[in-house]
């Protein structure tokens, strides 16, 4: 039996529970794109896996939401409030609700973003 894990989605588009998967793999980079994969979506936040090509970012933005966010491959700039940190593969951050925050585009990376909303209905 194969125990490799691999992509396997439900009808709403979620990755499959209780399945293992490689997120770094579920997700390809698009020439000139941010793609973004939805993991789970629930009432109180969601789970997203992106990934971003050269050159691509996030504009400036601010989430009602706490929002944790990790580099799950290559490298990339998160600017909070006017403070850029340099997060490398396997470095988190989290982005207080109600913050101004940006992701500044200079190599293509990988991230997973989790976003908490209970607590602010």
């Amino acid at each position: 039996m194969d125990n490799k894990p691999h992509e396997v989605k439900n009808e709403k588009g979620e990755l499959e529970k209780a399945i293992s998967h490689i997120i770094v793999e579920i997700i390809e980079y698009v020439p000139n794109s941010v793609v973004i994969k939805t993991i789970i979506r629930k009432s109180t936040g969601n789970v997203s896996v992106m990934s971003f090509d050269s050159g691509e970012g996030l504009t400036e933005k601010t989430s009602p939401f706490d929002t944790f966010a990790q580099i799950i491959e290559g490298k990339a700039e998160i600017v909070i409030d006017k403070v850029c940190s340099v997060l490398e593969s396997g470095m988190g951050i989290i982005i207080p609700a109600h913050t101004s925050n940006y992701i500044k585009p200079n190599e293509r990376f990988k991230m997973i973003l989790t976003v908490i909303k209970s607590g602010y209905e």
